[in-house]
């Protein structure tokens, strides 16, 4: 027997192993989770048992409370995260990332992507949910091998890239979701214990451990990814589909929409480029350029979601229940509007027939929104969100609700009668209209126009 053969080989053996710890120790992982207290963070949501066991942050279900999150005290917006889970058979779960709880959305709701636990049938295990926002955005329903990578009653362990728009998820190695989404650029990371129903057992629990991330030189120690992406940009989600969502803007071309006063889209004012719609500037007057755009279809009852970014000063706003034949002469279509503006600096915010009703997110001229509204500022992306159902029609922004009213009720009358739009019959109270996007002279962008149309009951 060749003993210094066998001995320099376990030497090699030996060093191999050791080069592969110093390499895997290099990596310079920060432990979110001390393994004794849950210092730094904090419970939100609903009721459900936090506690730590030997090391690890396990959860427990409770009867009557919503989804419970227990979240880092701590924002993130580019990282690697890595963790061990094991959940009981019975459960849904998941593991927030880029979230938020504002008093504004929802009551302090927590709401932003989710990276699913699932050890359902469905096998989604590493798809990811938009909680509270959205729904499913990238469900694993064309990845056989992902969904097969789950084990059930076991450890099963997760890495998340989660750098600029793209989000990357693996399960115990395989490849499973691929992700470009620019709705969140940054938030906490939260441990969900769902909520169940009567039926379901209480006390059944999800295990957290080894719970680390990386911060810093992500571009070093980011994984190839061979799965290509969803990207959700001028796109309906999968549960937004099935809500009869579709888009109202396609991203690319101007099908679908016309001039106020044109029978196609005009030549010049407006630009199309990287899925953005931009009205181009012209001095501030009112559709001095290219003018406004309507759809060509008319809409009765519909919810609307319209993402804008203003620049310095702008003003325009979107109009609904516009119609185009109304007013012969020059300037906008006649329509109620939800306004856009920069409040700080353009000086229609101090003006209007109410204080406060040219600001934005306002009834244009009739009823101002709440001036606690969550405006980002210009060069950031809003969410306007209309809501027309049986004439109450409710103005959001960024997830708040900013005002409601009736449309044809006495005290909308009596508004319409105050302002200058009463020369107009009837104003506003048409059953179907057009919807508008406002020239008004100044820079402003759209992107993810969607509308859901709803039947009458």
């Amino acid at each position: 027997m060749n003993y210094k053969k066998i001995f320099a080989l376990t030497w090699i053996t030996i060093l191999l192993i050791g080069c592969a710890e110093t390499k895997k120790d290099d990596i310079p992982w920060i432990e979110i989770f001390d393994g004794k207290t849950l210092n730094g963070w904090t419970q939100k949501g609903g009721e459900a048992n936090y506690e730590v066991r030997d090391g690890m942050i396990v959860g427990s279900t409770v009867h009557d409370t919503p989804n419970s999150f227990m979240t880092t005290d701590k924002m993130y917006d580019d990282f690697i995260l890595e963790f061990e889970y094991m959940v009981d058979s019975t459960m849904n779960s998941g593991v927030q990332i880029r979230s938020n709880s504002y008093p504004h959305y929802r009551d302090g709701r927590v709401h932003g992507y989710q990276i699913e636990i699932d050890p359902s049938d469905r096998a989604w295990s590493a798809g990811i949910y938009d909680e509270a926002r959205r729904g499913w955005l990238n469900p694993l329903t064309d990845n056989p091998e992902a969904q097969k990578a789950f084990k059930q009653n076991d450890w099963n362990h997760y890495r998340i890239e989660a750098i600029g728009d793209t989000i990357q998820t693996w399960i115990n190695g395989v490849p499973a979701a691929h992700l470009i989404d620019d709705k969140t650029a940054s938030g906490f990371i939260g441990l969900q214990v769902h909520s169940i129903p009567k039926e379901n057992k209480a006390g059944t629990e999800i295990i957290w451990k080894n719970i680390k991330i990386l911060t810093d030189s992500l571009s070093k120690y980011s994984k190839p990814f061979p799965i290509p992406p969803i990207i959700t940009k001028n796109k309906v989600g999968v549960d937004e589909e099935k809500n009869g969502w579709k888009m109202l803007w396609d991203g690319q071309t101007t099908n679908g929409w016309r001039g106020a006063r044109l029978d196609e889209f005009p030549d010049s004012g407006w630009e199309i480029g990287d899925g953005v719609l931009t009205v181009l500037p012209s001095g501030g007057e009112e559709s001095a350029a290219g003018g406004d755009i309507v759809t060509k279809d008319l809409y009765g009852d519909f919810e609307l979601k319209v993402d804008f970014m203003i620049t310095e000063g702008a003003n325009s706003g979107i109009k609904y229940y516009v119609d185009t034949d109304i007013n012969k002469g020059p300037g906008s279509s006649i329509g109620l509007e939800y306004q856009i503006l920069d409040d700080a600096k353009h000086p229609d915010a101090k003006l209007g027939n109410h204080e406060g009703s040219r600001t934005v997110a306002s009834l244009y001229d009739l009823i101002s929104a709440d001036q606690n509204k969550p405006m980002n500022a210009p060069g950031e992306w809003n969410t306007a969100h209309i809501i027309a159902k049986d004439n109450h029609v409710e103005h959001w922004l960024n997830g708040m609700k900013v005002l409601e009213y009736e449309r044809k009720s006495p005290e909308y009358r009596k508004l319409v009668s105050e302002s200058k739009y009463v020369k107009w019959p009837k104003f506003g109270e048409s059953e179907q209209g057009h919807i508008l996007l406002q020239d008004h002279g100044d820079k402003v962008s759209f992107k993810n126009i969607k509308i859901r149309p709803i039947a009458k009951e």
